[in-house]
């Protein structure tokens, strides 16, 4: 069976992602179409090696005959039609934040709770944000293992979370640090080349920032309610990949080669943790993969029960775009789309 996919905001970093994806994991489509704002009709994107797609309207597009929607066009455009898309029997898969805590919409990481498809009950699913999405791949084996009480995190977040205009200002911001040009800041509240930035998204009156918020509240609706969870979201200098220091404390006793062996069994984890130079994934290895990368697996001596580890995976990707095709794959999986 073959499905007609419509890709919402093709020309964005996510957006290109998707379509990549979706090649690559040989989705069985019997169409895609490239969709996007008005003044980007006509733009052409890759898709797959040697074929490209128009851009047409997302005004103007007939839904007649889509089966599923990928949408990463931001928070008010997934407001907007996300329902009227729905309405027509699409399924939407949205990556922004705008549905996420809906209670009739399902989050969705396919390796940790699949499942939850089954409760689809506006013909929308919600994509986790990014940061979120890589750390709950890691902490599913282990909290099936002995069970999460307390999770802290920091987070390492590369800037094309940020978009394509953040990419390009940590660019000429390098360069011109490098020829003593005049370092001009617009993206970020402050500089981002060759320095960090503890400010992602907007500040709440507690005094955490939307983004440190969202990984707690997603963090408990995808894995477990119980799970109590404080972050620190940063950006930092890297084009591409976000890392997360996590420290976790669980209600039974574990230690650091069960967690080891449990990670390995894990779908989607793959284990670099060599106690030696280089024994560990950084960003740079990650990017154009789908996996969640986890190393330095190592005891917390400071509580009864407790875990330290280094998470690692590339935000486009399991962070976006591939768990969105995975959402999409696991659709179809349980039966839950209509064939083209």
């Amino acid at each position: 069976m073959a499905y007609k996919v419509a890709v919402v905001g093709a020309t964005g970093n996510v957006g290109r992602e998707m379509l990549r994806v979706l090649v690559e994991r040989q989705f069985p489509f019997s169409e895609v179409v490239a969709l996007a704002s008005t003044r980007s009709v006509g733009t052409e994107v890759s898709f797959g090696d040697d074929n490209v797609l128009k851009i047409k309207a997302l005004d103007y597009y007939d839904w007649k005959g889509t089966d599923i929607c990928l949408m990463s066009a931001g928070g008010d455009i997934a407001k907007e039609w996300a329902p009227k898309i729905a309405a027509t029997g699409c399924i939407v898969i949205d990556n922004s934040s705008a549905w996420r805590m809906d209670r009739a919409v399902p989050l969705v990481v396919p390796e940790v709770n699949a499942d939850a498809l089954l409760e689809i009950k506006k013909g929308i699913v919600a994509n986790p944000n990014c940061s979120t999405a890589q750390l709950v791949v890691a902490l599913k084996p282990l909290h099936d293992l002995a069970k999460i009480k307390r999770v802290v995190v920091s987070t390492y977040q590369s800037v094309s979370g940020a978009g394509k205009d953040a990419m390009d200002e940590l660019f000429r911001q390098t360069r011109a640090v490098f020829v003593a040009d005049p370092v001009e800041v617009g993206e970020f509240t402050k500089q981002i080349a060759f320095n960090v930035i503890p400010h992602i998204d907007v500040f709440l009156d507690s005094g955490l920032t939307k983004e440190e918020w969202k990984m707690a509240v997603e963090t408990q609706k995808i894995l477990d309610p119980d799970i109590q969870l404080t972050a620190t979201c940063v950006r930092v200098p890297v084009f591409i990949g976000h890392s997360e220091a996590v420290n976790i404390e669980f209600v039974n006793p574990i230690t650091a080669e069960q967690a080891r062996n449990a990670l390995r069994a894990a779908p989607g984890v793959l284990v670099v943790d060599k106690r030696e130079d280089g024994g560990y994934a950084t960003p740079i290895e990650c990017a154009g993969e789908d996996a969640t990368y986890v190393s330095r697996i190592r005891k917390d001596p400071t509580v009864d029960h407790g875990l330290s580890l280094w998470i690692v995976a590339d935000n486009l990707r399991k962070g976006a775009a591939t768990n969105a095709v995975q959402i999409a794959e696991a659709l179809i999986k349980r039966k839950l789309l209509r064939s083209a």
